[in-house]
């Protein structure tokens, strides 16, 4: 095709995706993200509830929620660069026994500072999506095992199972008021016991990891791992994944459920409802993904699946009933993340192996840093008005980065699409 640049990684990466050990490495990884966004799923939705619980306010809400995302992107900046001197499976296991260390300070402590403290250093998650440590060293890995034209599809497959996972786990959201009718405990005690399970399962998430092949080809120590040949598109790019990770921060999962509580007096139980739909929806709406992509491209598949949803997010706050604002939220669902894995292929696509580790981190630790300063607008925002005004600007910050990103990457094609 005339105008069409060839990807910035032209030489062939040795991947044994036909091997055993590439197919265990894979499984390995889909199990413990599995784990992870089961905890996720629920967390993100108890968050706020909790913090709500222990006396604090929307603002405080938002405040815990930026200082999670500031914290899981310095740690992962940190991890990306230096990820090349150690083995994958030494850091994978230590980020897992991180967040185990991370939901038993949340079921210890109840005050404002030490849990902010908590909230710095360690995973918690005030969003189901993937804005954790974990996910860079894991997608250098996959994208190592993985041949080009399989590449999409087991990226699908990753972000399927974490949707499909999270979506189960947010109907554990409502097992807290569960508690405390059949046990007849205090809800912050169901809470905090909640906390504790997501303790469990890191250390489950551990022994997943430890479970990788320590000597495997995927997980050789590359030489490099800092940006030479793809420094300045993938800096571009981390600039407009930032752009719609700002927007995104705005309609967290934990503030959308501040939104719905403030504004239709909704349910933990209820929100766990509507999260597990929305998760079911975005989850095979990865699969529709790849087949889109086959034929359109991973970019257009990027912008022209994510352009409605936006439009979706807009309209929301004007509905004048809760079904009608849960209908438009399972319609944004259903498109909303199809760019998640066409994102993931084509960032992990266009840039050296060497350079995967440095690269996912750049993209994805500007996206922490602009969404943490979401969490804390839209708690602003929402402790002075019921109307939800971070919806609507976060559909028109996403609205933006779509055209300019589809501009941007006119003419850097991956490798499958390079005729």
């Amino acid at each position: 095709m005339r105008g069409v640049k060839a990807p910035l990684d032209l030489e062939p990466d040795a991947r044994p995706s036909g091997s055993s050990s590439a197919r265990l490495v894979v499984r390995r990884l889909l199990w413990s993200r599995g784990v992870r966004a089961f905890a996720d799923g629920y967390v993100s939705l108890l968050l706020p509830v909790y913090l709500l619980t222990l006396g604090f306010g929307p603002l405080d809400v938002g405040i815990i929620a930026t200082v999670t995302l500031l914290g899981s992107g310095v740690l992962t900046l940190v991890v990306g660069f230096h990820a090349h001197r150690y083995h994958y499976r030494t850091l994978l296991v230590a980020a897992a026994l991180l967040m185990a260390a991370t939901g038993a300070g949340f079921a210890a402590i109840s005050d404002f500072w030490p849990l902010l403290a908590i909230a710095f250093i360690g995973t918690l998650n005030p969003s189901s999506g993937g804005v954790s440590v974990f996910l860079p060293l894991e997608h250098a890995v996959i994208s190592r095992a993985a041949k080009d034209s399989d590449r999409t599809a087991v990226f699908a497959r990753y972000s399927l199972v974490g949707s499909l996972v999270a979506a189960v786990g947010a109907l554990l959201a409502g097992a807290p008021d569960l508690l405390v009718a059949k046990l007849g405990i205090g809800m912050k005690s169901a809470l905090q016991m909640m906390f504790g399970l997501y303790a469990i399962f890191g250390i489950a998430a551990a022994l997943a990891y430890c479970g990788l092949p320590k000597d495997d080809s995927t997980e050789r120590r590359p030489s490099g791992g800092s940006l030479v040949k793809s420094k300045k598109m993938v800096y571009k790019l981390a600039a407009l994944f930032s752009l719609d990770a700002f927007g995104g921060g705005l309609v967290l999962d934990s503030m959308l459920v501040l939104w719905l509580y403030d504004k239709f007096q909704l349910s933990s139980a209820l929100a766990g409802t509507i999260f597990f739909w929305a998760g079911l929806l975005a989850s095979f709406s990865f699969l529709v993904a790849v087949r889109i992509a086959r034929r359109i491209g991973l970019v257009n598949t990027m912008v022209f699946t994510h352009l409605p949803s936006s439009i979706f997010l807009i309209l929301v706050p004007f509905m004048p009933t809760l079904g009608w604002a849960i209908a438009l939220l399972l319609m944004r669902s259903a498109l909303s993340q199809m760019d998640v894995p066409t994102r993931t292929s084509y960032v992990m696509a266009i840039v050296p192996p060497e350079e995967r580790p440095a690269a996912a981190s750049i993209t994805s630790v500007p996206r922490s840093f602009a969404s943490a300063l979401g969490p804390l607008i839209a708690g602003s925002l929402l402790s002075v008005s019921s109307f939800g005004w971070p919806l609507v600007i976060a559909g028109s910050l996403k609205i933006l980065y779509d055209l300019m990103l589809l501009y941007t990457c006119r003419h850097v094609r991956p490798p499958e699409e390079v005729r």
